[in-house]
């Protein structure tokens, strides 16, 4: 095999391996060339012998940072998320050393992204994930050599402005809602359907366990009481309200599997959004309708019910002062109530402007049809 050195071979495919330890270090790296394995394996040595015998800080690369950060943060709700735009980037600096990232080295990325037709917020959630793991490998992740931080100083990392590039949210109408129906797979029509009857978000209606549901026998319903690991934030429990609509739904879902509410082929679903919902969105000519919308529609319906705001916003599970950790039997009624008002079209008596018009360009009714004069002398009022 010709040269040899301590460490270094040829493997099968005649490339150059370096497989050595070093005060308890492990250094793996494939090379085309010896001299390439050998200058790399000379300068890692060096470099621990520097944080070995004089405390210096030892060089990390993003690959490394990134894999601890996942690794710690495998409970995390959007952790998927997090993946998915980490994979993103990493082509970009996941080689580099953790001091060489920076706005100019993340520059190849952004670019790259924007031409591919990515929002600012969608690029925004990547540069975050990649500011928060410098951040911890600045402040909280220490070599067990030297004692040191991973890095000496954070760099600050500028997002993209979001100015005339954030989505306004999309809810969807009663029609819209029939045409995405009749394309989406049933698992996903039971989920989206559910999700509309509650206004539950993707991560909560993907991850939704049977251990969660409390039976109301009073109103003839379940509850599931989503503990706070499940939560966005985290700050405590929350209460997940199915209305006559969701129970159904639920009840079709018994006896599919052992432990999650809603899954495929007896696995769970990570996310709504896949290759089926977004094949569905496009044939049902919807665009880019999000999963996320479902929530935001949730939201218009029961304003359109004209139930209180303080309702909505525990339907939703926005922070709210008065709102406590327990919740009382009185409160669970009238969410139920308060759902059971968006199961049909019955209760629209303060029709929105945006509604009023994608329903008249979708039916062609003239616009000063008594119809719609009267949702917008409901709006006026």
């Amino acid at each position: 095999m010709g040269r040899k050195q301590s460490g270094i071979y040829q493997d099968g495919s005649n490339r150059w391996c370096v497989d050595k330890v070093y005060g308890g270090t492990r250094l793996r790296e494939r090379f085309d060339k010896f001299e390439e394995a050998e200058n790399w394996l000379i300068c890692q040595l060096e470099i621990l012998r520097q944080v070995h015998l004089f405390g210096a800080r030892r060089e990390r690369t993003f690959n490394e940072a990134a894999a601890k950060y996942l690794m710690e943060h495998q409970a995390k709700i959007s952790l998927q998320t997090d993946i998915y735009m980490l994979q993103s980037v990493m082509p970009f600096v996941g080689h580099l050393t953790l001091d060489k990232i920076h706005d100019a080295t993340l520059s190849p990325y952004v670019s790259k992204r924007l031409a591919a037709g990515r929002s600012h917020k969608t690029i925004n959630l990547a540069l975050a994930i990649v500011r928060r793991i410098l951040n911890l490998s600045a402040r909280s992740w220490r070599d067990e050599e030297s004692g040191k931080t991973w890095l000496e100083t954070p760099p600050l990392i500028k997002l993209l402005p979001l100015v005339g590039f954030q989505r306004e949210p999309r809810p969807i109408a009663w029609y819209e809602q029939k045409k995405l129906f009749e394309v989406l797979p049933k698992h996903l029509l039971n989920m989206a359907l559910f999700d509309l009857n509650t206004g539950a978000r993707d991560e909560v209606v993907c991850g939704l366990k049977w251990d969660w549901e409390i039976e109301i026998p009073e109103l003839e319903t379940s509850v599931f009481l989503v503990p706070k690991d499940s939560v966005k934030g985290r700050k405590s429990d929350r209460i997940l309200v199915c209305n006559q609509v969701a129970k159904q739904v639920i009840d079709t879902q018994r006896g599919l599997h052992e432990e999650y509410v809603f899954t495929y082929k007896g696995h769970r679903i990570e996310t709504m959004n896949n290759s089926a919902w977004q094949r569905a969105r496009r044939i049902a000519g919807l665009g880019d309708l999000h999963v996320h919308d479902l929530r935001h529609t949730v939201g218009m319906r029961l304003r359109e019910a004209e139930v209180r705001e303080e309702t909505i916003a525990d339907v939703l599970w926005h922070n709210r002062p008065s709102m406590t950790a327990h919740y009382s039997m009185a409160q669970v009624c009238e969410l139920f109530e308060a759902l059971n008002k968006i199961t049909n079209e019955s209760n629209r008596v303060n029709r929105s402007l945006v509604m009023i018009a994608r329903e008249a360009r979708n039916l062609k009714v003239p616009a000063n049809s008594p119809d719609n004069k009267k949702g917008l002398e409901a709006i006026c009022i």
